[in-house]
């Protein structure tokens, strides 16, 4: 859908140049709606990745990703120089539009994998907010988020004033900048194919931190750099070094969340990291405008001396590879009362019993449990104690409908069952956690009720 429609405007983009229709906010216009469908295709094209290959296989064909995405941004520009000196820019603008036909023609002939849905889809507005919640209750993710646009911000100078560096600095003209942008390419490419042997051999904090310190000394040669011999060097290390890390973000993101939400952590990803792009965009442009481009590189060098540190407080986790498939142990009970899928809000109270000398242990394991339910949609989590019998203990959680309660323990993964194997061992023999299920009553769900009853008898 989104090839189709970013097809659509690169179309009419041509049809508007042909008619001669084109201002410079006609061409923004089409610009913003052509970056909209990128948002929304790109983290469900990287997202397929994994439907394609196996995980162990995930770092390598994440890199073959960013190698094609540099190879066509290094290329695309010399190409389209090419074709408007030679066809004029009506003609780029309609190539362009012919060019996602590939794409497309990929996708029609891909034949992805079919999994069977017991339940219907979720909606837009649900959908996004389980997205957030699940981002927002994992410490690996938050991480990753916040590096990912702190890494951005500092690095997205260098491609933000290469033209201004080519032109003012350096004195030359589109040449010299297509040779910048040319080394820029070239390393990332090569970045792309080290990539991979590199994260296998050191800890994701160990390369970004590396990485950043590398960046900030290559800002400082651009900006101490007049001639172009001096620069390419320094950019060709920047861009290889900058791909790098984009394809170890990427890897990260995608073995830290399970299937169902993978593509949805992406998009906060990319989010972060296109957040820190634009803001840096405008704030090194800004700076050079007020300072000059070598104070302003030399500030961004030490920016990136920060993002370094950062790691010191947050630092990136681990690529541990955790087994994120679905556990698949949860059978949906039999209930006497007559349910819709939208029948709700669901109660679940499960009752311990914990002797005292493992209620510290207890007390942990649940802390555990409490962020995997609220992670996976289960709301307004509580953990009480029997005033009179003080080795009882009562969880109970809400889910919005009986079809979200089901989803939300379909959402159980593998490496999830570790907690409840460890609860397990803490309980008397004998005394295993008692389940019971309510559904909570409203004044409009009791009148719900009593038609749902007189139809069920």
């Amino acid at each position: 859908m989104t090839q189709s429609f970013m097809m659509v405007i690169s179309a009419l983009l041509a049809l508007f140049a042909l008619m001669g229709w084109l201002s410079p906010w006609v061409l923004l216009g089409f610009t913003f709606l052509v970056g909209c469908g990128n948002a929304l295709n790109n983290p469900s094209w990287q997202a397929s990745v994994a439907d394609i290959v196996q995980r162990d296989q995930l770092p390598m064909a994440v890199s073959y990703n960013a190698i094609s995405f540099n190879l066509a941004r290094s290329m695309g520009p010399a190409v389209g120089g090419l074709i408007v000196s030679t066809i004029g820019p009506v003609g780029a603008f309609a190539v362009n539009a012919l060019t996602y036909l590939g794409p497309l023609t990929a996708i029609g002939t891909w034949k992805a994998p079919q999994r069977e849905r017991t339940l219907p889809p979720e909606t837009i507005l649900p959908a996004v907010m389980a997205g957030l919640r699940y981002v927002g209750m994992s410490q690996d993710l938050l991480r990753i988020i916040l590096r990912s646009g702190l890494f951005g911000f500092g690095t997205v100078i260098l491609q933000a004033l290469m033209p201004v560096v080519a032109a003012q600095q350096i004195g030359g003209g589109p040449l010299v900048f297509g040779l910048l942008l040319g080394s820029f390419g070239v390393g990332a490419v090569g970045g792309a194919f080290l990539g991979p042997r590199i994260q296998g051999r050191f800890l994701s904090e160990k390369i970004v931190a590396t990485v950043s310190l590398i960046f900030s000394a290559m800002l400082v040669l651009v900006a101490l750099s007049s001639q172009l011999w001096m620069a390419m060097p320094a950019i060709l290390l920047a861009g290889g070094v900058w791909v790098m890390t984009l394809s170890l973000f990427n890897v990260s993101v995608q073995m830290a969340a399970p299937r169902w939400v993978v593509g949805r952590a992406l998009a906060l990803y990319q989010t972060s990291m296109f957040a820190g792009f634009a803001l840096g965009s405008w704030f090194w442009g800004r700076l050079a405008e007020d300072f000059g481009l070598m104070p302003t590189f030399l500030l961004a060098a030490g920016t990136m001396l920060l993002v370094a540190a950062t790691g010191l407080i947050w630092p990136m986790p681990p690529r541990v590879s955790r087994n994120l498939e679905p556990l698949n142990r949860f059978q949906e009970p039999t209930v006497d009362l007559a349910l819709s899928p939208r029948s709700g809000p669901i109660v679940v109270q499960i009752v311990y019993t914990v002797p005292p000398e493992n209620t510290d242990r207890f007390l942990h394991l649940m802390q555990d449990r409490k962020r995997i339910r609220m992670r996976d949609g289960a709301r307004n989590w509580t953990l009480a104690r029997d005033l009179s019998a003080t080795d009882h203990w009562v969880e109970r959680y809400k889910a919005p409908t009986w079809t979200d309660y089901i989803r939300q323990n379909q959402r159980i993964t593998q490496a999830d069952a570790a907690i409840g194997l460890n609860l397990r061992e803490l309980f008397p023999e004998g005394s295993p956690p008692i389940v019971t299920r309510y559904l909570e009553l409203h004044h409009e769900t009791h009148h719900t009720m009593r038609a749902i009853d007189h139809d069920h008898h």
